[in-house]
């Protein structure tokens, strides 16, 4: 098997990528995949969302060297999906890259090895482009883009659809965009839908179908160290997340 990589961004905070990441990846390793998550924020959200351990070998020591990947990750409580927690060190990791040789590639050449042993790669960009997130879309096949369905929302996917086309035109030209997804979704807001309309109009197949609707049990799912799909399996959250992993195996 060759792993299919796949990394959730958006340069604003609060959109849903790190509960998609987990989520997701959650759900293609119920449907029999093996899955690795990768967390690359600073803030570990993803890690403790899946009950990795942040005081383990993490994701800055792969990318620095420090140890392997298989050296790194951790069981979560999902059978099939593995995580490397983020942390604190990854805060200043832009800065130690920036004076290096082919600094975008650093966390490309550290996975070099594990393409075989997975089926699918899944990483938690922090929400910002600087190089933290310019490496893993030097490593990725796939972007997934969380967006609230708010006007401020789409001044902010113009400047990363310009930024993955720089990349994709001069640093990795295999870079696409797997697709646009609307998380905390409420359909009843006429602000919602007209955002729905705009980006659908503008980006037709690059959006999904699914749409992650606001949910409660969402919310409360991480602070149970617990995916969706362990935590409230019959939510409104988790059959939008199971769905979009039916939408992800069709497009990939």
């Amino acid at each position: 098997m060759v792993a299919k990589k796949i990394i959730f961004s958006n340069q604003k905070g609060g959109v849903g990528k790190t509960t998609t990441a987990v989520n997701l990846g959650a759900y293609l390793a119920q449907k029999g995949s093996k899955v690795l998550l990768i967390d690359l924020d600073s803030q570990g959200n993803m890690s403790s969302a899946v009950s990795a351990d942040p005081k383990k070998l993490g994701s800055y020591d792969v990318i620095v060297g420090k140890c392997t990947v298989s050296e790194a990750y951790q069981s979560t409580p999902v059978e099939n999906l593995y995580a490397i927690p983020g942390g604190i060190d990854l805060a200043g990791l832009s800065v130690e890259l920036v004076n290096e040789l082919a600094r975008e590639f650093f966390l490309k050449n550290a996975l070099a090895s594990i393409n075989n042993e997975w089926d699918y790669i899944l990483i938690d960009c922090p929400p910002s482009l600087g190089l933290v997130t310019i490496n893993a879309m030097c490593w990725a096949e796939y972007v997934i883009i969380p967006m609230q369905c708010e006007y401020f929302a789409m001044e902010g996917l113009n400047l990363l659809m310009r930024t993955i086309g720089n990349v994709k035109k001069q640093l990795n030209p295999h870079l696409e965009i797997l697709g646009i997804l609307f998380t905390m979704y409420t359909s009843r807001t006429r602000l919602a839908n007209d955002v729905v309309d705009d980006v659908t109009a503008y980006f037709s197949d690059k959006v999904f179908q699914t749409k992650i609707p606001r949910n409660v049990r969402l919310s409360e799912a991480p602070s149970h160290g617990l995916p969706i799909n362990l935590y409230d399996a019959s939510s409104a959250g988790a059959q939008g997340y199971e769905n979009l992993a039916e939408e992800v195996i069709a497009r990939v």
